[in-house]
């Protein structure tokens, strides 16, 4: 154990890292207590954070099959980032959040986004009330500093944003919160941090409130993404990594039209960050290999990402992974990763006490034997299931101290993840 690990965990940490694992989703917290593995990929989005923190972009597909620890990886990351001083906004697409819509599905990931919006002070999320106030300090310092006036300051400070779509507007909004924060009018405060949520539907309810005839709509998320990129710089931050998680839900659209309408803000978000178009802004995307693939539905079957996205021939025929390329591939872990996981599993569980294990190391060993003589290599790939089962196991043995973990372990019942068919997502709302 390492010393971080072998210090006590709190009841609220555990309980959170042990409920969320039993339900097959990924901890919000204490990562750092279950983390194995993927040290390569970890570097390579260590060096992606570095570019963006020093004015570059970053974009990154996420690629593995269910239950192999994306959602887990895309969290890791976003730690990471945070603790770097990078501004993250994270959320899961569904029916009605997708990267390109006609019916408000665009907007309503870009709100689901701001409300998951968090920074290194505040991780679990609500933050950017917190980022325009930090701006907001910044620029009195400024102000006070140069005998200015805070409003000149502001203006000055985001002036550069009017050359971006939509800069203008967001700058005076962002006016706008500073006038509310003086003059003691919450009502003002509160309709500018509306409005940069994307929470204004109609563009004269942001007429009346703030005096703005553009609102962030399905037609400017994406510029939204850039202009935000800025302002958290200028709030001293140093950038904005957008983490977007279940992208299958475009694979399985019904419609087309709708697929490629999505693809192409994809293909957008790419040129971009490769060519030099955004500053300050990275981009996590977590798919499946279908979703990637597929050359009649998923992204493969748009031809301008199949090229930009291929695997790189030179690597594949010397068998080894490319971690500069925009597709990170999530390789299986090894049966020694496998076993350090389930020895944190064990450790969790104990409230980082080793004097409270409920099973020593020789049935860490025999329940990775049974799991690889039910379901062969897959639970390397795909370890989800394998992680639930053994919490199981040691929730009965925490419950019923009578039962013999060598009882258990042979009836435990480990399932392969299997990428069951969803549903069609319907395209109503337009591509």
């Amino acid at each position: 154990m390492t010393e971080e690990q072998a210090q006590r965990l709190r009841p609220k940490e555990r309980d959170a890292i042990i409920q969320s694992l039993r339900a097959g989703v990924t901890p919000r917290a204490g990562l750092r207590h279950i983390q194995v593995g993927r040290v390569r990929e970890v570097q390579a989005l260590l060096q992606d954070i570095e570019r963006i923190a020093d004015g570059g972009s970053a974009f990154r597909l996420i690629i593995g099959e269910f239950g192999s620890g994306k959602s887990f990886f895309l969290h890791l990351v976003r730690a990471i980032a945070l603790e770097k001083g990078l501004v993250a906004v994270q959320a899961d697409l569904a029916p009605d959040r997708r990267l390109s819509a006609a019916g408000g599905q665009a907007r309503n990931l870009y709100a689901e986004l701001m409300r998951n919006c968090s920074t290194r002070t505040k991780p679990d999320g609500n933050a950017l009330t917190s980022v325009v106030e930090r701006f907001i300090t910044e620029a009195r310092k400024e102000a006070e500093a140069g005998g200015l006036g805070v409003t000149a300051v502001i203006e000055e400070r985001l002036g550069h944003l009017s050359e971006l779509v939509g800069g203008y507007d967001f700058a005076k909004v962002v006016a706008a919160y500073w006038q509310g924060h003086e003059s003691g009018n919450e009502q003002l405060k509160a309709d500018a941090t509306r409005w940069l949520r994307g929470e204004f539907a109609a563009k004269t309810d942001a007429k009346n409130a703030l005096g703005v005839r553009a609102i962030i709509d399905d037609a400017n998320v994406y510029d939204s993404f850039k202009l935000l990129s800025l302002f958290v710089r200028q709030a001293g931050y140093a950038g904005l990594l957008v983490s977007l998680d279940e992208m299958v839900i475009l694979y399985k659209l019904a419609s087309q039209k709708a697929r490629q309408a999505n693809y192409e803000q994809i293909l957008r978000m790419l040129n971009d960050c490769l060519q030099g178009g955004a500053a300050h802004l990275g981009f996590l995307l977590g798919g499946t290999p279908d979703f990637l693939l597929d050359p009649r539905k998923g992204l493969y079957s748009y031809e301008a990402l199949q090229s930009r996205l291929a695997e790189n021939s030179f690597a594949r025929k010397a068998g080894v992974i490319d971690y500069s390329a925009p597709a990170l591939h999530l390789a299986g872990l090894t049966p020694e990763e496998l076993l350090i996981l389930l020895r944190n599993l064990r450790h969790v569980f104990a409230y980082g006490d080793p004097g409270r294990y409920l099973v020593p190391d020789e049935a860490l060993t025999a329940f990775l034997a049974h799991c690889s003589k039910r379901i062969g290599e897959a639970y390397f790939r795909t370890p989800r299931n394998t992680i639930k089962a053994f919490v199981d196991l040691l929730s009965v043995l925490e419950q019923s101290p009578d039962i013999q973990w060598p009882q258990l372990v042979s009836q435990v019942h480990v399932e392969e993840e299997r990428n069951t068919d969803m549903p069609e997502v319907s395209a109503a709302g337009g591509g």
